[in-house]
């Protein structure tokens, strides 16, 4: 997933009176705020609570304030960066390096990082799972997902997924994990699959895959 745009335009959703404005719609311009740099874009991460936006940028992750609307900071040393995760209860954040087939642990507040964690190959789309503080990264030459504990970078599992891996969501409250695989196909039809599985308490390799639904 690769957004190749200048600069990044935040919009904010205004409503007059608690109602949407018919004729000039629910969105308006508020600011663009300059990115810079060469090399391609890809996944937005959002920290409300922090008021910061993560914006992943070619080798580096770019942070915005969203309050004051300016470029906050960089974390640097991620090639081939495709997402960020955020894990506020740990004070850590998780990027995806593409090229080195890694993922990098950062500090939050001084936006180094902390160490790398080996993964499949070429690692996307990249989440926080925080029931048990592990990091989910969704490989996709890999076709695959390796799992780490979020605060020792240990390898818990590697899960063969039977495709390439795109974006990933959890649902914490009923215990599964969701990815899409873009590239399962049938006669001769490339087809984009849904793939859903069960969190556990220590998933292993032998965690089974639901793709019935």
């Amino acid at each position: 997933m690769r957004l190749r745009i200048a600069v990044l335009t935040i919009t904010a959703l205004m409503a007059a009176g608690g109602s949407l404005q018919a004729q000039e719609g629910p969105y308006h311009f508020v600011k663009e705020i300059p990115i810079g740099g060469d090399g391609g874009w890809d996944y937005l991460s959002v920290d409300s609570a922090a008021h910061r936006l993560y914006v992943s940028h070619a080798t580096k992750v770019v942070v915005v304030d969203t309050q004051a609307n300016k470029v906050a900071g960089e974390i640097t040393d991620t090639p081939g960066v495709h997402g960020f995760a955020i894990a506020a209860d740990l004070g850590r954040g998780f990027s995806s390096n593409g090229r080195e087939n890694k993922a990098s642990i950062v500090d939050l507040k001084t936006l180094k990082i902390l160490q790398k964690v080996d993964t499949g190959e070429n690692p996307d789309a990249i989440l926080y799972e925080p029931v048990h503080h592990e990091v989910y990264t969704f490989n996709g030459r890999g076709k695959s997902a390796t799992v780490f504990d979020a605060q020792s970078g240990k390898v818990v599992a590697t899960i063969p997924l039977g495709g390439k891996p795109e974006f990933a969501q959890t649902d914490p409250k009923v215990g599964k994990i969701y990815v899409n695989i873009e590239d399962l196909s049938a006669g001769g039809q490339r087809l984009s699959r849904l793939i859903k599985f069960q969190i556990q308490t220590r998933i292993g390799p032998a965690a089974k895959l639901d793709t019935a639904h």
